[in-house]
């Protein structure tokens, strides 16, 4: 029991990352500028946040009355190295007395002091100062595979937050078991999750906007236990991720807009990628009838068969254009559900002779082609072709 309990606490400490506001906005207002009305009358939950310091918590408080929200709830954690450290828990009217940590915020209705009837910090802190029914503590811990955290969920219409990493698998999978729609941050590699792919192979979710290296804010304590912190003026401090991306099943309209693309001829001839300019033709996989597409911009346009291209494809990726026919994660090819060969005995032994690392056996499905000669081990693709007629 020690041991696990370590590893819990080790896995809650390395997810603490918390995303600045700005992010957070950049990101709602795309859905905003397709739909004014994506929020109105509806419930948002932000499930892993500590109400008034999450970030998230914020900003769906300041735009409770123009945005149109029915209802905001948010669920703290613990334990959570940030809760109470903005508003003190015995300044909160539904925790005094209480010796839990774990709360829950839930609002019907944000008052605004000022005349001009916005929302400010000042009166969400004022209402959980006075109004005891607004924040109650929690039974549990406030994790949201806990019965209570559950039935909030139940009660909401939008989930948006950034979730525990390490649970990424078990969040979204019970998000899409409960039929919500969400807005939610991840690791780009989650795309290939068997928990995940399937989603989106079938345009179930997609990515968000905003995609690409972000800066998270890093709670005390943490600051020294990773190479990539800084530190801004007022203290505070970030950990910059490039592999980070939003998740939804949120219409956002700009992922309807195909991409303009070379054919063939003209990548080979023009493209400024060096892997692709000069060649006779595009590569071809060892395991995969498909050509190795290492860029989302070197995509030719009159190609007819499956292509591989990377993972961060799908930030570009509209649904009319292509269709998604698998993955070297898996295996998985075609509609049929049928799994490649895999690795050649041939080609697991030439990689090997040529210095390759790892443990790849004959079979394996990661994505291997002849790069000049040598065997190599492809990263992570997603396989792809033109929907019919769609070529240009």
């Amino acid at each position: 029991m020690a041991n696990k309990n370590l590893s819990s606490a080790k896995r809650a400490k390395n997810d603490e990352f918390y995303t600045q506001y700005e992010d957070i906005n950049r990101e709602v207002q795309a859905y905003l500028e397709y739909d004014p009305d994506v929020f109105r009358g509806k419930t948002v939950y932000c499930n892993c946040d500590d109400p008034y310091t999450s970030n998230f918590f914020k900003f769906f408080a300041l735009h409770f009355n123009d945005f149109g929200l029915k209802r905001l709830i948010a669920a703290s954690y613990d334990p959570s190295p940030i809760a109470g450290t903005q508003l003190p828990f015995e300044e909160i009217a539904g925790m005094q007395g209480s010796d839990k940590k774990a709360y829950v915020f839930d609002a019907t209705e944000m008052p605004s002091l000022n005349k001009g009837g916005t929302v400010d910090l000042d009166d969400t802190k004022r209402l959980m100062q006075t109004v005891k029914e607004v924040v109650r503590p929690l039974q549990g811990n406030g994790d949201f595979r806990s019965v209570e955290c559950i039935e909030l969920l139940k009660q909401s219409d939008i989930v948006v937050t950034n979730p525990p990493f390490s649970l990424f698998r078990e969040y979204i999978s019970q998000l899409v078991e409960y039929g919500k729609q969400f807005l939610i941050i991840g690791n780009m590699n989650a795309i290939t999750y068997k928990e995940v792919f399937p989603l989106i192979k079938k345009n179930k979710v997609w990515l968000g906007v905003d995609s690409g290296a972000k800066n998270y804010i890093v709670p005390p304590g943490l600051e020294t236990e990773r190479g990539n912190i800084a530190k801004a003026a007022d203290g505070t401090c970030f950990a910059k991720m490039g592999n980070t991306c939003w998740f939804t099943n949120l219409e956002h309209g700009r992922r309807h807009q195909p991409l303009s693309l070379m054919t063939v001829a003209d990548n080979l001839k023009y493209s400024r990628h060096k892997e692709i300019r000069g060649k006779a033709a595009y590569d071809k996989y060892d395991n995969y009838d498909a050509i190795e597409v290492p860029y989302t911009d070197a995509i030719p346009s009159d190609y007819d068969g499956v292509m591989g291209v990377p993972i961060s494809f799908l930030e570009k990726y509209c649904p009319e254009q292509f269709e998604i026919v698998g993955t070297s994660d898996n295996g998985i090819i075609d509609d049929t559900y049928k799994t490649t060969q895999g690795l050649t005995q041939k080609f697991v032994d030439d990689y090997y002779r040529a210095g390759g690392k790892g443990a790849y056996q004959q079979g394996n499905p990661t994505a291997g082609l002849y790069v000049n000669g040598i065997a190599t081990m492809i990263y992570k693709r997603i396989f792809i072709r033109y929907k019919k007629g769609e070529k240009a």
